[in-house]
């Protein structure tokens, strides 16, 4: 069974923004990064604290609470074994799609 997050167009974050989704129990982060959007987890492996209000450089995204880095692209941190896991995104007109069911 499929799980997608439709979002209108005109609600994706602009460039270099973010937005906070929620499906189920799940909490999703959206990225808009040089006009490229990334679907990962919001929660940070290492502790479980939100990403949010990480720093975003580039396409490395640092968790607020200690500092791991992540690949928006691969979901990979310096740390092997502790990956936030990433969503594919597609856009069918005016709406974006995030396919929860696998990365």
């Amino acid at each position: 069974m499929k799980r997608l997050i439709e979002i209108p167009i005109n609600r994706l974050p602009a460039e270099g923004q973010r937005i906070l989704l929620r499906h189920e129990e799940k909490s999703v982060l959206l990225l808009n990064v040089a006009g490229t959007f990334h679907a990962i987890d919001d929660s940070c492996p290492h502790s479980g604290a939100s990403l949010f209000a990480g720093k975003l450089q580039g396409n490395m995204l640092q968790c607020p609470a200690h500092g791991l880095r992540f690949n928006l692209d691969k979901g990979c941190p310096a740390a092997k074994g502790l990956e936030v896991r990433t969503y594919p995104i597609d856009r069918q007109g005016e709406i974006c799609i995030v396919n929860l069911s696998g990365s």
